[in-house]
């Protein structure tokens, strides 16, 4: 706790101390940086006029007419930027003549301008467009998503190898010795409760161990092989952002563009027609509810396992999908 009580009061600090900047602070940041670049870096309001920082208010007074007389537009009018510089001149003798503003300068002047102003600071001098908002909360948003998905699909890892080790526990043992052939267990999740609290039911799962591999038991007699792929990796292309502009050029082109992009070639048979396709009963099809569910029972909740499990499109798929 002591490293972050030390950051902790390290923001606080600086919080206060951009907060500490006022309007008059601001405007002689603004002179400092306007002076050093159109004079040259480490140029003071002091150098400028040639006078010391000590020097007297009758003194700078003296400086200010002596140098506005060489920079006057007037005697300057073929000179670029003589106008801004002029302009500048009367600025700083005003700051240095006035003992409060003065006063401020020579903080600065001592300790140095601070390289970090605050945002409004910057916000000022580099005021976004719409545009620019616009991309920057799309792009900062698509990057939060995307971090939660990641975090979300180490949770669901976590939990298929602890639903997978309690399924291999109740059907080979505690000494988790493999066992051949299957084996129907039934892995209890926990209580569920409601929210305020109170238990509801126990949240069972119907499970086939057979050899190395676990299968979710549907009540049909389906089983869904529970593995780390049935979890949903992070993909930039699940993003809102993108989701949203596939969304959006699907309506436009009537899904052609990207049902032509994604479509998988057929299958061809040794003589160049399409090979037949196994249509049994227990082939899988996009109609089928979405795999990775149990069906609740009396008092028990619906439990998910992880991400929808892929579907053949009507090709059966043995080593995922199997039946009991």
């Amino acid at each position: 706790m002591r490293p972050f009580t030390v950051w902790f009061a390290l923001l606080a600090f600086l919080v206060a101390s951009v907060a500490a900047w006022e309007k008059e602070d601001h405007e002689i940041f603004d002179i400092v940086s306007e002076l050093e670049a159109a004079e040259g870096k480490g140029t003071t309001f002091y150098s400028w006029l040639d006078v010391p920082p000590t020097a007297s208010t009758n003194d700078i007074a003296k400086a200010y007419r002596k140098k506005s007389m060489l920079l006057h537009p007037d005697k300057n009018p073929d000179v670029k930027g003589v106008h801004e510089r002029f302009a500048r001149l009367g600025v700083i003798s005003t700051i240095l003549r006035n003992k409060e503003s003065r006063k401020r300068y020579d903080f600065f002047y001592k300790n140095g301008v601070p390289k970090w102003r605050g945002t409004g600071y910057y916000y000022s001098r580099f005021r976004p467009g719409l545009g620019s908002v616009i991309i920057f909360l799309t792009v900062l948003t698509s990057a939060l998503q995307f971090v939660i998905q990641g975090i979300n699909y180490r949770k669901d890892l976590e939990r298929i190898e602890l639903i997978v080790s309690q399924a291999k526990a109740a059907a080979w043992g505690p000494k988790m010795v493999p066992v051949a052939g299957q084996r129907k267990v039934r892995v209890n999740l926990g209580e569920s409760r409601d929210e305020d609290g109170e238990v509801t039911g126990k949240r069972w799962l119907d499970m086939v161990v057979e050899d190395s591999c676990v299968y979710l038991l549907e009540p049909n007699g389906d089983m869904h092989l529970i593995d780390a792929s049935t979890a949903v990796k992070p993909s930039i292309a699940n993003t809102w952002f993108i989701v949203l502009l596939r969304s959006l050029l699907n309506k436009l082109t009537g899904g052609r563009l990207l049902d032509k992009a994604t479509a998988v070639p057929a299958p061809v048979g040794e003589n160049g027609s399409a090979p037949d396709i196994d249509t049994d009963a227990s082939s899988t099809t996009g109609s089928e509810a979405p795999s990775g569910y149990s069906t609740p029972k009396n008092g028990e909740e619906k439990v998910r396992i992880g991400g929808p499990t892929s579907k053949a499109g009507g090709m059966r798929r043995k080593n995922v999908r199997k039946r009991a």
